[in-house]
């Protein structure tokens, strides 16, 4: 059977210092979303032919992603690692334009939240698209799982 999906997803809390509300609603929005609708297919093919779902665990040790990819039964199957070298400028960009968009949801008129809204869709799409890239060939996923996905990677960027 297969059941390319994602049904549980973890971050590494221990490289996550502080985040302000506003990042644990984005943290908590992007795991209810994954979970409800993604697309997630390892490329290797396992001894047993398992096909998933998979449970997922992400963390950042050292520059590097590992994404750490198990059955449904918590039995690790294997754990990529992806350097992140050229996610710190995306990474570095979506979190100064999310500050933006948090103070001008608190002080700008509507025309102005939606523009910066808008920059902030773009970056977001921007990195979605590297990471789906940057894992040809080793995981297929879709566009929405990317986008979650990069959300979660910038969580576990925040040091304080």
């Amino acid at each position: 059977m297969t059941d390319p999906r994602i049904i549980d997803i973890t971050l590494d809390e221990r490289t996550i210092i502080w985040r302000s509300a506003d990042i644990e609603q984005e943290r908590r929005i992007a795991i209810f979303d994954l979970i409800e609708g993604n697309y997630f297919k390892p490329q290797r093919d396992y001894p047993d032919g398992y096909a998933g779902p998979f449970k997922i665990r992400l963390s950042v040790e050292e520059g590097r992603l590992a994404i750490d990819i198990a059955r449904a039964d918590d039995s690790l199957l294997e754990t990529y690692v992806l350097g992140l070298g050229r996610f710190r400028r995306p990474i570095k960009d979506y979190f100064a334009i999310c500050d933006s968009y948090y103070q001008a949801i608190r002080a700008s008129s509507p025309q102005q939240i939606e523009t910066i809204d808008m920059a902030r869709r773009g970056v977001h799409n921007d990195a979605a698209e590297l990471l789906k890239e940057r894992l040809e060939g080793k995981i297929d996923i879709d566009f929405d799982t990317a986008r979650r996905l990069f959300t979660l990677i910038c969580v576990l960027h925040i040091k304080g």
